[in-house]
Formats: structure tokens, C-alpha cells, sequence
């Protein structure tokens, strides 16, 4: 475990397993932390990804930095990440600190230029998004806020939202997800499990609508009501 301490050399080997070690704690670090886009970066995200990365790189390029100071410090900056995540949630000022509320861009069409300051955009920049939201008016516009996250979430006025199902009384059938029950000639019987059918029914099915056996099957879907879509093998 040498590898790990300060030293005016080493050898190949040695930088490769700094680098396998780096790579695997990182990975565990950000298992622990949770995954994020970069666009929805809370402020102590930032920060942290910030500091860990800066943290870790060191010992990695420089063979007299030692490893074991850099794991010590990136695991207290986790642990006090975790902490500052769970006040957030259950204390309200930690809260109001880390997700600041949403912030008013515009009100019934008109633009709030107190509310760009807040956010610290410029009109372009809200224009710029609005056409992101397929917004070309500013006037069919009832609300627009500013996320903590850096996105802007738009509210039509009532009179201009899109017509949907419920409004005209239109029942449709539930969403049904197709689900892979066949690849690459392998059944997946925990799928054909949950249709409650056997092998021969899937067997059948295939043939009777493919003309094929099933490892002639590249993909086969199952939806609703038992309906399968086959892809064959070229």
C-alpha cells in the first residue's frame, strides 16, 4: 500500500493504482451524494463538486502528495454534504438557504423587472427560454418562474391551455408500458410471468404472427391485451 503515501517517485504500476483507487472512492463518493445534472445543481452541489474535485486531482498528478489526506478530507466534505442535505429538509431556514422559493419573472403578460434583477438575468436571456417553452407571446403568459435550478417553468393563462381528455368528457385507456418479453432468441420469463402465460402460449403467439421460432426473435415486446410486437433477426 505504499502507493498511497508521499514519495519522490513511483512506478508505473503505482500511479495506476492512485488512479484505480481515485476512480473507485470518486465513484463511491458520488453513490453516496446521489446523481444530479448539471442543471439542477443545488448551491452546496456546486460547491461540493467543486471542492472534491480539486481535492482528488492533486494526489493523483503528484507523486509527494499522499492519498490517505485527500480520502480523509473528501469523506468528511461528504459527510458534511449528507448533513447540510438532511437540515435542508427538516430545518426551515437551511431549507429557504439551500432551495431559495421560486422567483416571479412574469404576471399576467407582464415582465418583472424586479424579478430579473433578483435572478440576475437579462431580458434576452428570458426570451431566449420562453421560445425554449414554445412561447411566442408574452401575453398568453400568466406566470413564469425563475427554479432554483436555473430553469424557467412557464403557466399558460387558463383560457389558452391546450384542451385535454377530461375536459371533453373523452375516457381513454390507461397507459400501458411495453415491456421486452423476448431478446436476442432469449424468453424473459420474469416478463411472461407477470402476463400469466406460459412458454407454449409465447411460443404459439410468435409463430402464429411471425411465422418464426423464438430464436429467430431479435426483440419481442408484450403491451396491452397480450399484443406483441416482433422484430426478427436479419
Amino acid at each position: 500500500m505504499g502507493f498511497l503515501h508521499s514519495q519522490e517517485s513511483l512506478s508505473t504500476l503505482q500511479w495506476a493504482l492512485r488512479g484505480l483507487l481515485g476512480y473507485l472512492f470518486l465513484l463511491f463518493i458520488a453513490k453516496l451524494l446521489g446523481q444530479r445534472t448539471i442543471s439542477q445543481l443545488r448551491l452546496s452541489d456546486f460547491i461540493v463538486s467543486l471542492v472534491l474535485g480539486n481535492i482528488i486531482a492533486h494526489p493523483l498528478s503528484d507523486e509527494k502528495l499522499g492519498m490517505q489526506g485527500a480520502i480523509i478530507t473528501t469523506s468528511v466534505v461528504a459527510v458534511l454534504y449528507v448533513i447540510s442535505t438532511l437540515a435542508s429538509i427538516k430545518i426551515n431556514p437551511f431549507r429557504r438557504f439551500f432551495e431559495p422559493s421560486p422567483v416571479s419573472l412574469i404576471i399576467n403578460g407582464q415582465i418583472l423587472n424586479n424579478g430579473l434583477a433578483t435572478a440576475r438575468i437579462t431580458v434576452e436571456t428570458l426570451l431566449s427560454e420562453l421560445r425554449k417553452n414554445k412561447v411566442t407571446d408574452i401575453q398568453k403568459v400568466a406566470s413564469a418562474l425563475w427554479e432554483p435550478g436555473g430553469t424557467i417553468s412557464v403557466f399558460f393563462k387558463s383560457d389558452l391551455e391546450p384542451l385535454t381528455p377530461f375536459d371533453i368528457s373523452l375516457h381513454k385507456k390507461p397507459a400501458y408500458l411495453q415491456k421486452v418479453i423476448i431478446k436476442e432468441g432469449q424468453i424473459d420469463f420474469s416478463v411472461l410471468r407477470e402476463t400469466g402465460k406460459n412458454e407454449k402460449w409465447l411460443k404459439d403467439k410468435i409463430y402464429l404472427k411471425a411465422k418464426a421460432d423464438i430464436e429467430k426473435v431479435f426483440l419481442a415486446t408484450i403491451g396491452d391485451e397480450d399484443d406483441i410486437h416482433i422484430v426478427l433477426k436479419s
